[in-house]
């Protein structure tokens, strides 16, 4: 193994702090890039160089391939690290980071297609025993939606098969809703992928979501890092998640661990990767898994994984980047739960963005409390992305315990100046349902809609 000498990161807020303090405990130099609005972010103010790549919006800054590309040759870097969301799961960079001989701290362009792609990955989860809902290949037009899902039968989900975050999705329940539906999607697919192809499967009313984290190197090793309950959502984007998931058994966790691994290994994925399963709570034998997704890249919710695992993820993702091999035990012992809440620049009742002068801020602390943020006292919140502001993470040796700690949390979490969504956590942590850990995709929705 060659380390790195320095390591340029490709992202902003609190992705980006939380890699440059994993490359700085690993002893590798950083450099951030920023806009012209991130002038003052904290992740400037904490990395070994910063480098300006253009103004506020993404598309001409986070996501300006080659402005990046320039700033990592000019600092000098040997390697780019894309956090997630932006280039994260971009093939076509990844392919211009090998060319350009700059490493890209994720797995190859050709896993990333392979796994990136939702259609060509349920093709693999198919051929590797991964159960999977009642589905289709990529759709030819409106009536082609409709004969098959008819075939499958209502309620389904239209799905991009290039796309993720809840764009490109629609649910549909009757043959007079399905074509408009399919248009809709294939129109907002292409706005938002470059990529117009959808498909369709079998839509659950009331899930959960569970995926497994995954770790590959490049000398045959595949580790399955355990799983993660992410049921709590808001229009599929998570809001809280927690590790074990309470519907879990040791058992359950091993065998899909292990089909997982072998997948990755057969397909010749290497790097960090997180693979997605919808529960059907009512399915048979207490509920069964259904492979939706992988994502090719480091997950927001990484650190509740952490917790439990006492692995530093990012650290392992850039040691075997630069050719390191696994030197932890084929299968992990887990030790206690650990739960994430992610804070928000946002109105917690109307959950739009509030950007603004943070006035005041004061993160929470104590035994078994991990802030992961990218903000500071005086600090402006730009308007042109993410609303993400800091993740807090509690741990203890029991759920309920975890759950205790977090509701200690929330309560001394100061932010002035701003609106954030606390209080929706404050209610979220105590709902019988999460408490009970029955919670679903819906939970949020019918919180929200009893106000």
């Amino acid at each position: 193994m060659k380390m790195f000498k320095k390591v340029l990161i490709a992202n902003r807020g609190e992705i980006a702090v939380r890699i440059i303090r994993a490359c700085r405990e690993i002893g590798v130099r950083t450099v951030a890039v920023h806009s012209e609005a991130d002038t003052a972010a904290l992740h400037v103010r904490l990395a070994d160089e910063a480098v300006c790549i253009g103004p506020a919006a993404p598309g001409k800054s986070y996501l300006n391939m080659a402005a990046i590309i320039a700033a990592a040759e000019i600092a000098g870097a040997d390697a780019i690290h894309p956090g997630y969301g932006f280039l994260s799961e971009n093939a076509e960079f990844a392919e211009v980071c090998r060319r350009c001989n700059i490493a890209f701290i994720g797995p190859t362009p050709e896993a990333m297609k392979q796994w990136g792609d939702k259609v060509t990955a349920r093709g693999n989860a198919k051929r590797f025993g991964l159960p999977l809902l009642p589905g289709t290949l990529v759709l030819r037009d409106g009536a082609h939606a409709k004969e098959e899902a008819n075939r499958i039968g209502y309620p389904i989900i239209l799905k991009a098969s290039g796309g993720g975050g809840g764009r490109g999705m629609r649910i549909v329940r009757s043959d007079k809703d399905i074509e408009s539906n399919y248009e809709a999607a294939t129109t907002e697919a292409a706005r938002g992928f470059k990529n117009p192809d959808v498909y369709l499967e079998r839509f659950v009313e009331r899930p959960r979501h569970i995926e497994f984290q995954i770790l590959v190197d490049r000398h045959g090793n595949a580790r399955s890092l355990g799983e993660r309950e992410c049921s709590l959502q808001r229009r599929h984007q998570k809001i809280i998640e927690e590790a074990p998931s309470p519907w879990m058994t040791e058992e359950r966790r091993r065998e899909m661990g292990d089909r997982i691994c072998r997948a990755m290994l057969e397909t010749g994925y290497d790097g960090l990767g997180t693979v997605e399963f919808l529960l059907d709570p009512e399915g048979p034998n207490g509920g069964q898994l259904y492979f939706m997704e992988m994502n090719t890249r480091l997950q927001v919710e990484h650190p509740v994984t952490e917790m439990v695992t006492s692995l530093d993820l990012v650290a392992e993702q850039i040691l075997v980047a630069a050719g390191g091999k696994l030197a932890m035990p084929e299968h992990l012992r887990f030790r206690g739960h650990a739960i994430e809440c992610r804070i928000n620049a946002e109105d917690p009742v109307s959950f739009a963005p509030w950007p603004g002068v943070i006035t005041e801020y004061h993160p929470p602390g104590g035994n078994g409390v991990r802030v992961d943020g990218g903000v500071y006292g005086g600090f402006r919140v730009p308007s042109h992305y993410d609303s993400l502001i800091a993740k807090v993470i509690t741990h203890a040796s029991t759920r309920e315990g975890a759950l205790r700690r977090m509701e200690r949390a929330l309560d001394e979490f100061i932010v002035g100046g701003i609106r954030t969504n606390i209080p929706l956590h404050k209610r979220l942590i105590t709902h019988e349902d999460v408490r009970a850990g029955k919670m679903t995709t819906r939970t949020i929705e019918e919180l929200v809609a009893k106000r």
